[in-house]
């Protein structure tokens, strides 16, 4: 019998310590393949990233929204998946809803805090309610129609602290080995809010949540439902297993594909200041809100834009 005090005790094995980090140059394309750059007439875009953030000059978000600016607005979001604005002084809840119009009407969240103003999400923050979002995720992943993306205005911001992050997932994929990819081509994956939301409701309340929103299914490789290209769909608070494999299967790749947020060529990060606005594709990217500001007070108010099945 071996004298268990005495046995040799291995290194544990650092939790990133995966084969698919690596270092050196990475993929990173800003456009799905074959896709040709836009010229923009309207918009003055400065880039965050080479191929991922811009932040959008030239443009008044207070004034009425031609068909011109509307259609430069998205095909910069489907460029570079996130755009922000900056200045935009007295910038109000008609005019919220008039820019998110641009791509579709509001998806209310059944778990965020309401305004005056049906489709906007009021999101405050102070001493007495940290902040939660600080964790690598998709808006919506729990809904059958998960959400296009998301139109986010700074209303009041702390004096310091309180970025978002967002994460390029069509570059999380395309940065796979290629026998992970053939793995996860036709996989789905279940999606549910019960494990994050849900760790805030009684059984009662679960309860009746699950009669409206019950688990849903999506593909774990997405195609962007107006580009084609190829996303990983997969986010550590809603994802829950990979159907049609084991287990300890489901529980490796979801432990190696969550990962893929956290690298930082794949992410940018935005500060925020008074009056600033932030545009994402929900599709495309992940995003954390970094909760360094606590007791300082963060209120912003978010619309969601309504989605469609993924495939």
């Amino acid at each position: 019998m071996h004298d268990i005090a005495s046995a040799p005790v291995a290194d544990p094995k650092p939790v990133l310590d995966k084969p698919l980090m690596h270092y050196g140059r990475r993929d990173l394309d800003r456009l799905a393949p074959g896709a040709e750059q836009f010229t923009y007439e309207l918009l003055d875009i400065s880039p965050l990233t080479p191929h991922f953030g811009a932040v959008i000059g030239g443009v008044d978000l207070t004034r009425p929204i031609t068909d011109a600016l509307a259609e430069e607005l998205r095909q910069a979001l489907l460029e570079w998946k996130v755009i922000f604005f900056r200045g935009q002084h007295g910038f109000d809840s008609a005019q919220h809803m008039a820019l998110s119009a641009v791509w579709g009407p509001p998806e209310p969240n059944p778990f965020f805090g309401k305004t005056d103003t049906a489709g906007i999400s009021r999101l405050a923050k102070d001493a007495k309610a940290a902040g939660n979002k600080n964790i690598w995720h998709s808006d919506h992943s729990f809904m059958a129609n998960p959400s296009l993306g998301a139109v986010l205005r700074a209303v009041e911001v702390p004096a310091a602290g309180g970025d978002t992050m967002w994460a390029d997932m069509a570059a999380a994929y395309d940065n796979l080995p290629d026998d992970l990819k053939a793995r996860i081509e036709n996989l789905t994956a279940v999606h549910d809010w019960e494990a994050s939301w849900g760790a805030l409701m009684n059984d009662e309340q679960k309860a009746a949540f699950r009669r409206s929103w019950p688990q849903v299914e999506h593909p774990v490789v997405a195609r962007h439902p107006r580009t084609g290209r190829k996303t990983l769909y997969v986010n550590e608070p809603f994802t829950r297993f990979i159907k049609g494999v084991s287990d300890e299967e489901s529980r490796e790749l979801l432990d190696i594909l969550v990962l893929q947020a956290r690298i930082p060529e794949f992410q940018i990060r935005f500060h925020w200041e008074a009056d600033s606005i932030a545009i994402w594709d929900n599709i495309a990217v992940q995003h954390y809100a970094v909760n360094d500001y606590f007791p300082q007070r963060r209120v912003m108010e978010r619309i969601a834009i309504a989605g469609v099945p993924l495939s």
